[in-house]
């Protein structure tokens, strides 16, 4: 667990956090509804399972809580960029909100199993309880509610017995037909959210999520029913169920102890989601705001290797180093958003992205693009384009430090092309107040390809820098992780030229996978502390 929490860059304190405070709520609510007289008879219909229920309940409420907070990316990019707001340590687990609403949800998927386990017990047990033999205090305890003045404590009135009662309480009451539905639901978020899925069905993933909306609304109605039910503070007043349960053939008589009332537990869940609720309403409004200002797509670049380059502009738009725009092509899909991280520099008149071609939707956009036409597009025949955004990242602190190691693979090296660009604007026209005095780049690629539409961006960096004596200031090193054997027979034979084969420059291109323990020796050795 730790590692890979490690891995994923959520801090370990904080997760260690929001487990102490699951395991609190379960433990709490669980002696709650275990120990006090309140719940006596209900126990004695239901037994542990009563308990076993209401405490993934409370957990249940925590967790779906907290489920739409990482995923209001303007909330977060708002907080990230507030520095009286967040430290740099705080805007690093900021970054790592999709990790921690993964989490959030497999902990709604372990308590939601907990939970519905329990009540088919309940439930069981509940109808069980109506239909027994007379002369048990199950029985009696169930007949309540029968007369009048009377309250029931059995929520099931019916004289059915399993399992046709258990599937009337499934499919009739409230809470059964919620619990079936958000059950389903998120069943089918959770499987359409694996990597598989997401990568291969985008589509699937995509609309399946957006039954969080059914969810919710089931959550939300789901105790309205108040199936479970307690004893009254009046009635403990006058009845105490530790004892008077004893006697239970004389409950009402003269001199015994009262006919014990009951009442349900007013539905709780609202109390805990409606801010996050709203908070997410205002999120999607602020997105539906957004994708209407216009957007102009300038200019369609086609590179090597499945990849187009998108130049847009739009009015107000600004931009930090490594920040990412989700986009829609109406022309594509008028309901899917895609993230893409911007290639651009803030000191560039425009905002790109670069996409690679890998599945429907960015096929879709290639084609809506022209690129599958070999004659020039017309700008006015291009498609509109809608765009939410930008939002932070990481990136953004690489101007905070005086020495940066940046590490890319494949087109993830997106981020530092405008982090590279913006870098050598700064150091052009302000060098003195740079606080940044050296880079060293690492790009992995595993096919020749990937290096064409970057490397331009590094010649011309290269070429900059020989210009100014200062070759030293981005230090890269790129490494090629697949080859054939033509290859390497052509890489042998032209290694000695002055420039690289593969990228045209004269750093020259490494073959295998770099030795991170050597490389983070070799530059802790440089810059000591």
């Amino acid at each position: 667990m730790g590692n890979w929490v490690e891995n994923e860059g959520l801090s370990i304190f904080v997760v260690l956090v929001w487990l102490g405070l699951n395991v609190f709520l379960f433990w709490w609510y669980y002696l709650v509804y275990d120990v006090p007289p309140k719940f006596f008879y209900t126990r004695v219909l239901l037994g542990r399972a009563l308990a076993l229920a209401r405490a993934p309940a409370a957990c249940l409420n925590f967790n779906c809580m907290l489920i739409l907070l990482p995923v209001c990316r303007n909330l977060l990019s708002f907080l990230r960029g507030s520095s009286a707001c967040c430290s740099t340590r705080v805007r690093r687990q900021l970054d790592r909100n999709l990790t921690f609403h993964k989490m959030v949800a497999w902990m709604i998927a372990l308590h939601t199993a907990i939970h519905t386990i329990a009540h088919l017990f309940n439930v069981e047990w509940s109808v069980q309880a109506r239909v027994e033999e007379k002369g048990t205090l199950a029985a009696v305890l169930s007949s309540l509610g029968d007369n009048p003045r009377e309250s029931y404590v059995n929520f099931y009135r019916k004289n059915i017995g399993n399992p046709v009662g258990g599937l009337y309480v499934a499919f009739t009451y409230l809470a059964g037909l919620t619990g079936v539905i958000i059950t389903l639901a998120l069943i089918l978020i959770i499987t359409s959210s694996t990597k598989t899925i997401r990568r291969s069905y985008f589509e699937v993933f995509w609309y399946t999520h957006h039954l969080f909306v059914i969810f919710f609304i089931g959550l939300v109605i789901h105790g309205a029913g108040r199936i479970v039910r307690g004893q009254t503070n009046e009635s403990l007043a006058e009845h105490n169920p530790e004892i008077c349960y004893k006697n239970f053939t004389h409950w009402g008589k003269n001199g015994a102890c009262p006919i014990p009332q009951f009442a349900g537990n007013p539905p709780m869940t609202w109390k805990w989601v409606v801010g996050p609720m709203f908070l997410y309403l205002c999120e999607r409004l602020v997105r539906f705001w957004r994708s209407q200002q216009k957007v102009v797509i300038t200019k369609v670049v086609i590179h090597p290797f499945k990849t187009i380059e998108l130049q847009m502009m739009k009015k107000g738009f600004k931009m930090e180093v490594g920040q990412y725009i989700f986009v829609k092509c109406p022309a594509v899909s008028k309901l899917e958003w895609h993230p893409f991280t911007l290639t651009s520099a803030p000191e560039e008149d425009y905002f790109s992205i670069h996409v690679r071609i890998v599945g429907d939707w960015t096929e879709g956009l290639f084609n809506a693009c022209g690129c599958d036409k070999q004659e020039f597009q017309e700008a006015w025949k291009l498609p509109k384009i809608a765009v939410d955004g930008p939002f932070g990242t990481a990136s953004e602190d690489v101007f905070s430090y005086e020495t940066v190691m940046l590490v890319g693979a494949g087109i993830g090296v997106t981020p530092f092309a405008s982090v590279l660009k913006s870098v050598w604007y700064k150091y052009c026209h302000d060098a003195t107040n740079l606080k940044l005095k050296k880079i060293y780049f690492y790009w992995l690629c595993r096919d020749t390809h990937a290096f064409e539409w970057f490397a331009d961006l590094l010649q011309s960096l290269e070429a900059q820098m020989q210009e100014r004596n200062n070759a030293e200031f981005l230090s890269y090193n790129i490494y090629l992780t697949g080859w054939d054997e033509s290859q390497a027979t052509h890489f042998v034979v032209h290694h000695e030229e002055e420039k690289d084969v593969i990228t045209g420059l004269k750093q020259k291109t490494l073959y295998g996978r770099p030795n991170w323990e050597n490389e983070f020796k070799t530059i802790a050795g440089q810059h000591p502390g």
